[in-house]
């Protein structure tokens, strides 16, 4: 899956209203909002602040989306790797994720491929690039993160 490289925390709040069930008017409902004071908060009118972060993360967390942490772990120069939780894990999960941390390899190679058609890699391809070799990083971090929880010594399985 293919995201945005998003720049700002207004990006990050549209992403997450773009990804919410519903959209804008249920994630108001949800935020207990009018919409048109959802509205102005989430795009800073009338002097209204901006969503705070525990809004974006209450947003998130029905969307099933990691805009926000993603985006403040880039700001660090660092990545967001979610950890798994340990009753969800066992060998068919791990088979799992390494075939979706294969796949995001294979994403970041394509880009590059594509980038290096015309013999250049200009700033945006640059961009996507770098986003996606860092989701490809993370997802084999927790995937890593992963095995070691399912298979250290004193974890049930």
């Amino acid at each position: 899956m293919k995201h945005p490289v998003l720049k700002t925390k207004r990006q990050v709040m549209s992403a997450v209203i773009c990804a919410y069930p519903g959209g804008r008017e249920c994630a108001s409902a949800r935020l207990g909002y009018e919409l048109k004071k959802f509205d102005n908060h989430l795009y800073e009118n009338a002097g209204n602040r901006p969503l705070s972060d525990e809004q974006i993360h209450l947003l998130e967390q029905d969307a099933g989306t990691t805009h926000l942490p993603e985006y403040i772990a880039t700001l660090y120069g660092g990545l967001f790797v979610p950890l798994a939780e340990p009753e969800s894990l066992d060998n068919v999960e791990l088979y799992s994720r390494s075939v979706k941390t294969a796949a995001k390899r294979g994403a970041v190679d394509q880009f590059i491929a594509k980038a290096l058609e015309n013999g250049a890699i200009d700033k945006g391809e640059a961009d996507t690039i770098l986003a996606a070799h860092r989701r490809y990083m993370a997802a084999r971090h927790a995937e890593v993160l992963a095995t070691i929880l399912l298979h250290s010594q004193g974890t049930k399985q």
